[in-house]
Order: C-alpha cells, then structure tokens, then sequence
C-alpha cells in the first residue's frame, strides 16, 4: 500500500506535549509517515512556555528543500511560525514545489500566555499564507487576531469564517472550544456553513489539542476522506486524545493521540475476556442469582462514546434450573440496561469498567456485606417524575444519587424495586472477572 507523506513545519516542543512532537505522533497513530522541519526550539512543559530559540529562516528553508526535492509531500501542515521571514520562506516553498493540500495551523500564543509569533508576522501570514491554506483551522483568539472580529458567539464564528475565505483559505474551521456550553466548531466552505459540536470534557489536560487535530486533518485528507469527513473523523480523534488526557507535570498535561488506537485494540480482548467470565459462572451453578428479568454482564472499551462501546450478551444471561446459559457470543451494543450502568460508573472512575445484575434479596445484600464488599442503595420512590417518564433513565438517575453521596464506586448498588420494578443488585468491578470473583466468594 501506497504510504502517504506528511510534511509538519512547526515548532518544538520539549515536553512532548504540542508542536511536531504533537504532529509526529497523529500522523503515524493515523497510518501517515510523519516529516518534520523545525522553526523553533522551545524550552517548554506543562506549566508553558520559559524559552524559545527561533531558527534562522535560510535554515528552515533548506530543511524544507531536503524533505520535499527528495521524499515529497501529499500534505503539509503549518503550526508555529513565528516571524515573518520565516512565513515568506514557507509559502514560497510551498508553491516551489506545488504542493496543494496544506493545513494552515495559525498558531499564535501559549496555554500560558507567551506569544509564539511575532505582531509583524501576523501580516505575512495574512498575505502569503492564508491564499495556500486548503484549510485553515484557528481558535476563537486566532480568529479575532487575524479578521479584526471579536469572536466570542456562533454569530461571530460565522462572520470571522466568511472574512478567512475571502482572505483566500479555501476552507475555514473555527474552533469553539472556549464558548460556553456545547464544544462547537464551524466549518465553512465558500458556500454552506456546517457545525460540527461534542460534549465538552472536564480536564485540565488539554496540551497540543489544535496541533493534533490539524494533524489528524492533514493525515486524513491524503487517505482519500473529503474534507468535512476529515473534519469530522479528527474531532473523534481529538475528543478521545482529550478524554484520554495524560495527568503528568504540574500543570496542564498532555492530550494522548494513543487514545484512539488503544480503544480500537481492546475491542477482541474485552470480547474474550466476557466470554471467560461466563464460562466461569456457568460452571459455578449460579441460576438462583439471577432475577426474573434474567441478568447480563457487560464490559466497556476504554474512553467510551456510547452504548456501543460497551459489550454484553445478546438476550441476557437466562437461568436454568441451577445453571445458566446465554443465547450466543457478547456483542458490543447489546444490552442498553447494563451498558448505562457501567457508562454513568464511568464517569467517576474510569476504571470500572464492568458490571452485572443479580437477584435482590435482604439476605444477598447481607452476603455481600459480610465478605467485606460496600454497598450503597437508592430508593426509586425518590425518583423525579420527568426522570421516570425518560425511556431508560432511571438507572443513570439512581446509580448517579448514589455516587454523588458516596464520592467514590462502592462494590455493589441495589434498590428494592418499586410498582412494576424489580428490585435489583448490580455488582462492579474493573473488568468481569472481578465482577465474578465477588460474586463466587459471596455465594459460593
């Protein structure tokens, strides 16, 4: 297969976070082989920015010659750039070689407020840049700087978009990452204006997020996706680097572009590891244990999106006489009832990622209790009415009031049902055999 090339013309980064480093990384996680010319060195962490040596422009340019009279480029991506000459030098090049998709990253200041190009610049990359940028993909601050707009709504998105097309970028994505609420970004075409939203993520670790999603653009628009399909898969690919956000150093960390292909590479062991799990109950006789409602057992992919990230058995797990069976092989999607269990879990601890239902009873709860497992209850008479008349949210609402009064993910949750609820014990755990295990060593 045909491997395609990606040129990143940035700055460094010393903590690894932002910058090429940033950018080698997403393009290699996405199948890209990653190029890179530096165009300043910075003395930087998680904390920001203490230092930065810009490289002289003739050297940034005979680094871009080396790379492209040689190797090629399907794509280019920009970030920091930080004086004038050196924006000159990257457009000129850029024609030289005739390179057509370039992603224009208009870096321009630190996390922690250092400026990363200088005010001279801003002009040169109004004037040489912007016209070559097949897509350029600024914040609301970069936004502002570079159309005179103060961009702080939708509104003034859709307005600082139109003003970046007729500066000559073919394409114009707006990052709302700093409005309020919903995480929007606007994508605009000449024509049609498309947002693109995604629930926002509570994390400080947010370093490098613009370098990786230009990244992840440039990477792929050269594996044949249209731009607003890259657009939208890079979001995918940013909301999981930002869920999987690294808590290192003493400031803001890192986002992890790893994120993506370690949720990819746990779909067949998490599969697996149910499968085991079942076998072990079955043969440890445990059909008493399952309700009336019969029981299931689910597992979820790390960082997951949705219901469909986590798996469980098809038709639930079925009690016969003593024992147990399952009508076939666990499926992601497959049980919407534990799949909400474990997600609102989750969001406390990302860790316990497992859980199943069995039969409530006085003397379960005491079982548990006594082998040293915590368990904490909710009362479904406290329900709200507009929560009970939600197809499917009572779980969330219960599993929820109890993890705002415990602070922390208890062994077990149980509630004694209510009119047309069956009361019910949910057992959790990291993964399902630790689900089974305090099931065995409390009813075997």
């Amino acid at each position: 297969m045909e491997v395609k090339r990606i040129l990143t013309i940035a700055g460094s980064d010393s903590g690894g976070g932002a910058g090429i480093q940033a950018d080698l990384k997403t393009i290699t996680l996405l199948d890209g082989y990653g190029m890179s010319v530096v165009t300043a060195l910075t003395a930087q962490n998680t904390l920001g920015v203490q230092a930065i040596q810009e490289i002289p422009a003739s050297f940034v340019a005979k680094q871009i010659d080396s790379v492209l009279s040689d190797i090629g480029a399907d794509a280019i991506k920009t970030g920091m750039l930080p004086n004038g000459e050196i924006i000159e030098v990257v457009a000129k090049k850029i024609k030289q070689y005739g390179i057509e998709t370039v992603i224009v990253d208009p870096v321009m200041i630190s996390k922690n407020g250092i400026p990363l190009i200088r005010k001279e610049a801003q002009k040169a990359l109004i004037k040489n840049l912007i016209p070559l940028a097949l897509i350029i993909t600024p914040n609301l601050y970069e936004a502002s700087i570079l159309t005179g707009i103060k961009v702080k709504s939708l509104e003034g998105m859709r307005k600082a978009a139109l003003r970046l097309w007729e500066l000559g970028a073919k394409n114009v994505l707006i990052k709302g990452g700093h409005l309020k609420g919903m995480a929007i970004d606007l994508l605009f075409d000449g024509k049609n204006y498309e947002e693109i939203s995604g629930p926002r993520i509570k994390t400080k670790n947010t370093h490098g997020t613009g370098c990786t999603l230009a990244s992840a653009i440039a990477t792929l628009l050269t594996r044949g996706d249209s731009i607003p399909e890259a657009v939208r898969k890079a979001k995918r690919f940013i909301h999981l680097a930002i869920q999987g956000g690294l808590n290192i150093g003493k400031g803001n960390g890192p986002t992890n572009p790893s994120a993506f292909i370690l949720k990819e590479m746990r779909r067949y062991p998490v599969l697996q590891e149910l499968k085991k799990a079942i076998q072990v109950l079955r043969e440890n006789r445990i059909g008493h244990l399952i309700p009336e409602v019969s029981s299931n057992l689910g597992y979820a992919l790390p960082y997951p999106e949705g219901i469909r990230d986590v798996a469980a058995f098809p038709g639930r797990i079925i009690r016969v006489g003593e024992s147990i069976t399952v009508l076939g092989d666990p499926e992601f999607g497959a049980s919407r009832h534990v799949a909400r269990i474990i997600l609102t879990v989750m969001k406390w601890n990302p860790e316990c990622c497992s859980a199943m239902n069995i039969r409530f009873s006085k003397e379960n709860v005491k079982r548990l209790e006594e082998k040293g497992f915590s368990g904490v209850h909710f009362d479904r008479r406290l329900e709200p009415k507009e929560v009970k008349e939600t197809e499917g949210s009572s779980l969330e609402w219960g599993v929820q009031e109890v993890l705002k009064k415990t602070r922390s993910v208890p062994d077990f949750i149980y509630d004694e049902g209510e009119i047309g609820k069956e009361p019910m014990i949910r057992i959790i755990g990291r993964d399902p055999m630790e689900v089974v295990d305090k099931i065995l060593k409390a009813f075997k």
